[in-house]
């Protein structure tokens, strides 16, 4: 294969948020593969008629430096394919701090690898509940719900996040404590105006020497004209941007109206999953409410002690997967958690540490129980997880729920190979989550 007709590829800043960029990609048409390590331009000739791939990275999780040392590998290696849009993914509500998953030290580092003049910064998801006004970032509670919307500093969940708190909603500033570089806005105003107004807006930022462009949208068609404006910038060379999902929804919206891809409206029904496994290291009340909710429908709980676990307790592993393996065995779904945001939740630990103990109780229940379908509920988490499970690389089949789609698991020697696998973030989904998940209810 030619790697120079690659339209896209994205750099996850995790695991969720990777899969939320394959949903997209996928619904636009691109045949997508979603990949764990960044592959090389020999790898993806196993990979014929690809128009995108992602990498789902853990780089949320890190802090500025090895962020830096894992990023400027990887974006060298995504340059290598000649693709012609080079996306680093972070999440729709831009988790991340001076100290912890950085945008700015990703930023950097791209700009770093691919000369950007201007980089496109796109956070706003409308579809998935995410607006951004005059540069301010607001939030609906949780994704594919009916929540409240909620400027970010005042947002229910996303201010109280245990490991980057939202203490502002003006992405400029948010920005500015993680990078020197300087964000521009490209507001409503423009956005809802001509094409030539927003070419103009574009040029004038660039002009004025800032090193970011901010785009702001309030409505989903919104992002055609800056998917249209976006992609005009990779016409000189390969274009690094930064953003939620919004790039993807931006570009393939783009290239779907100028028919380079044809939108994806029918899918296979994937069936039902009899038992369900769930596996949840979430502490969003989001998250808290799904299990509440799937207990009225029968789910069975099993709550661990996750610093234990996360101590590699081997009684503790022991006795959940034991309890677990005795439920799915006579047709119980199952929710193995750590105590969501209840009375009992746990101390704030290491994602490594919790994300791998989790994943390796989602390994091993697969190796001892018949099982079609696996959830694994929290992003700082979903990464390591996924390394622990053994998975190389998914592809979607289905979109049940926005932003969260289910995939195939490709995981050489693991007893995950094959499965049915969603990894969901803490903020996605309305209550019935993991009801959907277990009936295969198509989106």
């Amino acid at each position: 294969m030619d790697s120079n007709n690659i339209l896209l590829a994205f750099y996850g800043d995790d695991f969720t948020g990777s899969t939320d960029a394959l949903d997209f990609m996928t619904r636009a048409g691109a045949k997508t593969a979603l990949f764990i390590e960044p592959p090389t331009v020999e790898q993806l000739k196993n990979y014929p008629g690809l128009n995108a791939f992602g990498v789902a990275g853990k780089t949320r999780a890190m802090p500025p430096a090895e962020m830096e040392q894992t990023l400027l590998p990887a974006f060298e290696k995504l340059k290598a394919t000649g693709v012609r849009h080079v996306h680093y993914k972070v999440c729709s509500t831009f988790d991340s701090s001076p100290v912890i998953g950085s945008i700015g030290k990703a930023l950097d580092s791209g700009v770093t690898v691919f000369k950007n003049k201007c980089v496109p910064l796109l956070v706003a998801a409308p579809v998935l509940g995410r607006y951004c006004l005059f540069g301010n970032l607001f939030a609906r509670m949780g994704i594919g719900s009916n929540g409240k919307i909620h400027r970010l500093d005042r947002h229910p969940s996303m201010s109280k996040h245990p490991v980057t708190p939202a203490d502002e909603s003006d992405l400029r500033l948010h920005l500015s404590k993680q990078t020197v570089k300087k964000t521009g806005l490209i507001d409503i105003l423009a956005v809802s105006g001509s094409k030539e107004t927003l070419g103009n807006e574009w040029a004038q930022v660039v002009e004025q020497g800032f090193d970011v462009a901010l785009f702001d949208a309030l409505y989903q068609e919104q992002l055609l004209a800056i998917g249209e404006l976006i992609d005009e910038q990779a016409n000189t060379g390969q274009l690094f941007s930064v953003g939620s999902s919004g790039i993807e929804m931006a570009l393939g919206q783009y290239w779907n109206k100028t028919n380079v891809l044809q939108p994806v409206t029918d899918w296979k029904h994937p069936g039902k999953a009899e038992p369900l496994l769930v596996i949840a290291g979430s502490c969003s009340p989001i998250a808290a409410g799904q299990i509440v909710y799937a207990k009225t429908k029968g789910f069975e709980e099993i709550l661990i002690d996750a610093p234990a676990v996360c101590n590699n307790d081997l009684q503790s592993l022991h006795a959940a997967i034991n309890k677990a393996i005795d439920l799915l065995g006579k047709g119980k779904h199952v929710i193995i958690h750590t105590g969501g945001a209840g009375p009992q939740q746990a101390v704030n630990l290491p994602a490594d540490k919790l994300g791998a103990a989790l994943g390796n109780i989602a390994r091993e229940a697969a190796a001892r129980a018949s099982l079609k379908r696996i959830v694994i509920a929290g992003g700082d988490t979903s990464s390591y997880a996924a390394r622990a499970m053994g998975i190389e690389a998914v592809e979607m089949i289905a979109p049940l729920v926005p932003g969260a789609p289910l995939c195939k698991a490709t995981a050489p020697g693991s007893p995950v190979n094959g499965l049915d696998v969603n990894f969901k973030g803490g903020q996605v989904g309305g209550e019935n989550y993991f009801e959907v998940l277990a009936n295969g209810s198509l989106n």
